[in-house]
């Protein structure tokens, strides 16, 4: 029954993608120093979750994205950058950025996961 609500499928998604992108972000800090490697990265939650059979629906053109991101773009990216002279486009500033923001994701998931739990165990009569 719980995982029927579409609140606790988009907070069980928005979970599992910071999970898979905290995973690249750790790949591309463990493999700063190989020549060559090029960092990745996920497309943000919003367009992955846009494309799902019961994603996101826009109210109006341009509503949650910009236009020019409707487009299908594949899930897991190379990122832009300058390489360093071995060809390696890893930047420990920006992953450690990153790793917030996917910390941030993974609470606001679960935050929205625990609200719903509270107010389906009030509406049962049970707190």
């Amino acid at each position: 029954m719980f995982e029927k609500l579409a609140l606790v499928r988009m907070a069980q998604a928005m979970a599992a993608h910071a999970g898979a992108r905290q995973a690249e972000i750790s790949r591309n800090v463990s493999n700063a120093d190989t020549p060559g490697f090029k960092a990745r990265d996920l497309a943000p939650f919003a367009e992955v979750y846009e494309t799902a059979p019961d994603g996101l629906r826009h109210t109006r053109p341009g509503h949650m994205l910009p236009e020019a991101a409707n487009g299908a773009e594949p899930v897991l990216r190379r990122q832009n950058g300058a390489a360093s002279p071995n060809g390696n486009t890893v930047s420990l500033e920006t992953e450690l950025v990153k790793a917030v923001d996917v910390g941030q994701q993974h609470e606001m998931a679960l935050g929205i996961y625990r609200s719903a739990s509270t107010i389906l165990r009030a509406s049962l009569g049970r707190r």
